[in-house]
C-alpha cells in the first residue's frame, strides 16, 4: 500500500521519501530512507518488546526512544506532511510510537496523518501484551494534532469508540487495487488504456473483428450510441485493422469514423487501427477479454466464431448475433439479436442484463471506487491538499 501512495504521488509531482526499517528502493522517483530501529524485527526492538509484553518497561526504552526521535528529525527536515502507518495503533514497535509521539510535541514538526490498518487494543489476540500506562497507552489517546485515517467503516467505529470521539473526525480511505498488475497486463495494453482513457469505461464492449463490411461494425456504433443513454461511460475497443484482400475496406473505416464523429461517439468508440496499423499481438487482445464487460459480436456472416470461445472462457457475457455458427457455438447461453435488429431494442437489452447482474455491478464499484487511481483521486489527493492548505 505505502509503495502504491509513494508511486501516485510522485507521478502528481510530489516529492516522497518512504522510511521504513526494511525494503530498498522500489521507484527512482521515490526516495527510500532505511531508518533499522523501525524494524519490528530488529534485535533491540525484540528484546524490548519481549520485557514490555510482560508490563515492564526497561529502562533502555528511553535509550532506544530518544535515537529513533533524533534519527526521524534529521531525516524529516524538509517534510511537509509526514504519514505514519500503523505504527500509532499497533504495538509491534513501541519505540518508534513513542518518538513519534514526542516528535509531534517538538516545535515545527511536520504535521501527521495517522494511518490505521490494525487496532491493537480491539484485538482479543493482542490484550495480554498490552498494559496500563505509558507507552501502551499511546495506542488508545488522541493524538490532537494528527489527522486520523482507517481503511474501512468497521474500523472508524472501532477507532472512534477506542479513542472516544465522534466517528466525524476520523476518516475512512479505502485501500485498491492495481488493475494492470492484477490482470498481468501487456505493457502495450497499458499504454491502449492510457491513450484511450479506458479506465473511466463502464462498461466496456469488445468487439475483436477486422475492420469489414460483413462484421457489421455500423451498428455497434449505433447500439454504442444508444447504450449511453443508461450508461453514460460506455465505450467500445475494435479490435482489428481493415481486412487486406478488399481495397473497399479501407473506404468502409471511413465511413465508420465518420458514423462515430456523427452519433458523437469520438472519445467512446476506439478503433486499435487508427494507433497501430498492424495487427493486435495475442497477449493484448486476451488482455482485453480480461479488461471488457461483455463480448459484442454483430456480425452478418462468420465461419466458425472463435471470439464466442475466448469469450467463454474469461467469462464475460456475450452479446451477438443470430446466424447459424454463432449459435451452434453459443447454443442457449449468450444472447442473441438479428444483425438486422434495431440498435436501440439491442442497447436496451444489454443494459437490462448488465443492471441486473451483480458481477457487473461490483465489477463496476470496484473501478470507480476501488482502483489505486481511483482512491488517490477521491481520496488522498483532496487529503494532501487539505493538510498543505494548513
Amino acid at each position: 500500500m505505502i509503495g502504491h501512495h509513494a508511486r501516485l504521488m510522485a507521478k502528481n509531482d510530489h516529492q516522497v521519501q518512504v522510511i521504513a526499517g526494511r525494503g530498498a528502493t522500489f521507484d527512482e522517483r521515490v526516495t527510500f530512507t532505511h531508518l533499522p530501529l523501525a524494524d519490528s524485527t530488529h534485535p533491540r526492538i525484540l528484546t524490548l518488546k519481549a520485557e514490555m509484553d510482560q508490563g515492564h518497561v526497561p529502562p533502555r526504552f528511553g535509550e532506544v526512544v530518544a535515537v529513533l526521535k533524533e534519527e526521524l528529525s534529521a531525516h524529516l527536515r524538509e517534510t511537509d506532511v509526514l504519514i505514519v502507518h500503523n505504527v500509532c495503533s499497533l504495538h509491534k514497535n513501541l519505540a518508534l510510537t513513542a518518538a513519534l509521539w514526542e516528535l509531534m510535541h517538538t516545535p515545527h514538526h511536520p504535521p501527521m496523518i495517522l494511518w490505521h490498518h490494525d487496532l491493537a487494543w480491539t484485538t482479543p489476540r493482542y490484550r495480554n501484551e498490552l498494559h496500563p500506562g505509558y507507552p501502551w497507552e499511546l495506542l488508545r489517546t488522541v493524538w490532537d494534532k494528527a489527522i486520523q485515517v482507517v481503511i474501512s467503516d468497521s474500523r472508524r467505529q472501532e477507532l472512534a469508540h477506542l479513542l472516544n470521539i465522534d466517528e466525524s473526525e476520523i476518516l475512512v480511505i479505502p485501500n485498491g487495487v492495481d488493475v494492470a498488475h492484477f490482470l498481468k497486463l501487456e505493457r502495450a495494453t497499458q499504454e491502449y488504456l492510457q491513450r484511450l482513457n479506458l479506465a473511466e469505461a463502464d462498461p466496456l464492449l469488445w468487439l475483436p473483428v477486422r475492420i469489414t463490411p460483413r462484421k457489421n461494425i455500423e451498428l455497434a456504433l449505433e447500439t454504442l450510441a444508444y447504450l449511453r443513454n443508461t450508461f453514460p461511460h460506455a465505450q467500445l475497443v475494435v479490435s482489428g485493422p481493415p481486412g487486406p484482400h478488399n481495397p473497399a475496406n479501407a473506404q468502409y473505416f471511413e465511413r465508420l469514423k465518420m458514423l462515430r464523429e456523427n452519433l458523437g461517439l469520438k472519445h467512446a468508440a476506439h478503433f486499435l487501427a487508427e494507433i497501430t496499423p498492424e495487427p493486435v499481438p495475442d497477449a493484448v487482445i486476451s488482455d482485453f477479454y480480461r479488461l471488457a464487460d461483455a463480448l459484442f459480436l454483430p456480425s452478418y456472416e462468420e465461419g466458425f466464431g472463435i471470439p464466442i470461445l475466448e469469450a467463454a472462457l474469461e467469462g464475460i457475457p456475450i452479446f451477438c448475433s443470430d446466424i447459424p455458427p454463432l449459435r451452434a457455438l453459443g447454443g442457449d447461453d449468450v444472447t442473441y439479436f438479428s444483425p438486422h435488429a434495431n440498435p436501440q431494442e439491442i442497447a436496451n437489452r444489454i443494459a437490462a442484463y448488465l443492471s441486473s447482474s451483480p458481477l457487473y455491478n461490483l465489477a463496476s464499484r470496484v473501478r470507480r471506487n476501488f482502483t489505486w487511481e481511483r482512491v488517490y483521486q477521491n481520496y488522498l489527493a483532496p487529503l494532501l491538499n487539505r493538510v498543505g492548505s494548513r
